[in-house]
């Protein structure tokens, strides 16, 4: 079946070629960026054939044919090892969204036959909520043994990407986020915000930390641009004139930026669950600031019946508030 939409993504707009071949994808060609996968983590055709059991000229000229089709240079051949082109980095990304969308499709459709199993792709952030959702998935799980779970551990905005490619099925999403395209159950934990920074750092023997304290201090904030415009609105007035040395949108290397003496984090709680407080301490904002997240999903997008029946069993779990659209 041709494959059309989001694997013809503008990054792709210097090769038509490129571009048309993402439309046209079958069966059979997706064997061959299955060949061609093997190659680029290889690095070498001979080890490549060995592991696919076919013969070293015969991978050779599905390469070379696969190169043909594209119009262009896929591999530098060397001596021993081979390497990727521009153009082979960029279809390796692309393959492996191809690949892996067509195995979960075919681990659903399997599923279809047989008693509740299959594979829940989820996503998440780094948040408090992730305890509900893990408590959630033990009561699923031990209602249906069978089924198996995928948890993807990124930003939400990179969770919502990766649901509308059909890569995930659920979504754990910290608000604030965009939901016109989702429906959605909004969990009852409240994320709190927090400041973050080294033990003898003077904030550290406050109560609680005020945007004025923070204001005279260098930052470390998070780098999506909703959540950075929440924080905006708690510093008011003073956010303009902030010194926001860096950015991150992974708690942890933001905590190794803030332990070695970078500036002071500015985080949600739930990111940084195994603290250690002889490296770093939390303390809460003032006034207070938190936010609340929310278990997503895409609308009018068939799911798999173990996603499905995931959905139903979180309306009704402890710890998940009201249903909303």
């Amino acid at each position: 079946m041709p494959v059309s939409g989001p694997f013809c993504a503008p990054a792709l707009a210097f090769c038509p070629r490129m571009c048309y071949y993402f439309r046209e994808v079958n069966a059979m060609e997706l064997r061959v960026l299955r060949y061609f996968l093997t190659v680029a983590r290889e690095e070498n055709i001979t080890k490549a054939a060995e592991v696919l059991h076919m013969t070293q000229p015969t991978l050779s000229r599905q390469l070379s044919q696969l190169e043909e089709e594209l119009g262009v240079r896929l591999f530098e051949r060397g001596a021993r090892h081979i390497t990727l082109t521009n153009e082979g980095v960029l279809l390796r990304r692309r393959a492996q969204e191809l690949v892996s969308l067509a195995d979960k499709t075919e681990r659903e459709l399997a599923a279809q036959s047989e008693l509740m199993e299959g594979e829940i792709s989820l996503g998440c952030g780094v948040l408090d909520s992730v305890a509900v959702l893990a408590d959630l998935m033990d009561s699923f799980s031990r209602l249906n043994p069978g089924v198996t779970f995928e948890v993807f551990t990124s930003a939400a905005d990179v969770i919502r990407d990766r649901m509308d490619r059909g890569l995930t099925d659920v979504g754990l999403l910290l608000e604030p986020v965009s939901m016109d395209s989702y429906e959605f159950i909004r969990l009852g934990v409240r994320e709190s915000w927090m400041a973050v920074m080294r033990p003898d750092d003077p904030l550290a023997a406050q109560e609680s930390v005020t945007a004025a304290d923070l204001a005279r201090r260098e930052l470390i904030m998070p780098l999506r641009e909703a959540v950075k415009n929440e924080l905006a609105s708690w510093f008011g007035e003073l956010y303009p004139s902030l010194r926001i040395r860096y950015t991150s949108n992974i708690s942890t290397n933001a905590a190794i930026l803030a332990q070695k003496g970078f500036g002071i984090l500015v985080v949600i709680a739930g990111s940084l669950p195994f603290l250690d407080a002889s490296k770093l301490v939390m303390r809460p904002l003032s006034p207070p600031l938190s936010s609340t997240s929310v278990l997503a999903w895409k609308r009018g997008v068939p799911l798999s019946p173990a996603a499905t029946r995931f959905i139903e069993h979180a309306r009704c779990f402890p710890g998940i508030g009201k249903h909303e659209n």
